[in-house]
């Protein structure tokens, strides 16, 4: 190309040759957003619970993005790594809220570190800080496996999302509003292969069948209150999820009636991600999804 028409890349950089990491480039997540806490409403509860919402999408992400390039075809592939994106948004838009709501909540990083509020809490908590319900971090099977485990989980997000949308914290009340579209996606698309399995070949209805019974002792966990839930549901600014399990059980009724699949009868898992405590499987996640942040906490390139 001749001099008269300069570089095809001059624009990439928008002036200025520096380079970054840890998305330093990027806008305030929440720029334009009234982020005052409602009143009344204690500033470490509400960090909370945008920290059990945050990394509930953070980690359901993080597994879905796993199959890229492994999904049966390039559409399902697709599908799969969008809706990673999706959760991942909405992921970062609720670490930075618990951020703005209780900076202590962040963890400390060497100084002159560019990493902003919500990367240093995705990549710099160690596992029992996070607040994940267990059914996003357990690793995948198959793809049968990522069906069901995707219809659980979008299925109790939406409900929980529809009612959040009333929030009186006007973060967690837009997340919700675009949220809520973006779920009924997820579900619609995990009930569409959950009756594609189920009325499919012998070999895809076992699977889902042995998927099914794998997963289903982590579901009573999505509909399971958590204190905090419960203390911010009664102020408004929270949805207490243990009002969404009718709503939820209609929904896997009708998966269920429809697809000619028996509910489940197996007995919940003891203990609890909000507080804590997961699966073993939750560390080696961490490890790779963190390592490069970890190894340049300083980073700029």
């Amino acid at each position: 190309m001749s001099d008269d028409h300069g570089n095809v890349f001059d624009g990439l950089l928008g002036g200025d040759s520096s380079q970054w990491a840890f998305g330093t480039d990027f806008e305030d997540p929440l720029a334009g957003v009234d982020t005052t806490v409602p009143d009344g409403v204690n500033h470490a509860e509400l960090a909370a619970y945008c920290l059990m919402l945050g990394d509930d999408a953070l980690i359901m992400a993080q597994r879905l993005s796993e199959w890229c390039s492994r999904a049966p075809d390039l559409e399902e592939d697709i599908a799969l790594a969008n809706m990673a994106l999706d959760l991942l948004g909405q992921a970062r838009l609720l670490l930075a809220r618990a951020a703005a709501a209780d900076p202590g909540v962040v963890p400390v990083l060497p100084p002159g570190s560019p990493v902003p509020a919500e990367d240093a809490l995705a990549y710099f908590r160690d596992a029992g800080q996070f607040r994940n319900v267990r059914l996003a971090e357990v690793p995948n099977g198959d793809f049968a496996h990522v069906v069901v485990r995707l219809l659980l989980f979008s299925a109790a997000r939406l409900a929980l999302l529809e009612g959040l949308r009333a929030s009186t914290d006007a973060v967690l009340a837009a997340v919700a509003a675009k949220g809520v579209k973006e779920l009924t996606y997820h579900r619609d698309w995990a009930a569409r292969w959950f009756l594609t399995l189920a009325q499919g070949t012998e070999e895809s209805r076992r699977r889902l069948l042995t998927a099914l019974g794998a997963l289903w002792p982590y579901q009573p966990e999505l509909v399971t209150a958590h204190p905090v839930e419960s203390s911010l549901a009664r102020a408004g600014v929270g949805v207490d999820p243990a009002t969404t399990r009718g709503e939820l059980d209609t929904v896997l009724d009708q998966m269920f009636g429809m697809s000619g699949v028996p509910r489940p009868d197996r007995p919940p898992l003891t203990g609890g991600g909000r507080s804590g405590r997961h699966t073993e499987a939750l560390v080696p996640l961490l490890a790779e999804m963190q390592v490069v942040a970890r190894e340049h906490p300083g980073g700029r390139w």
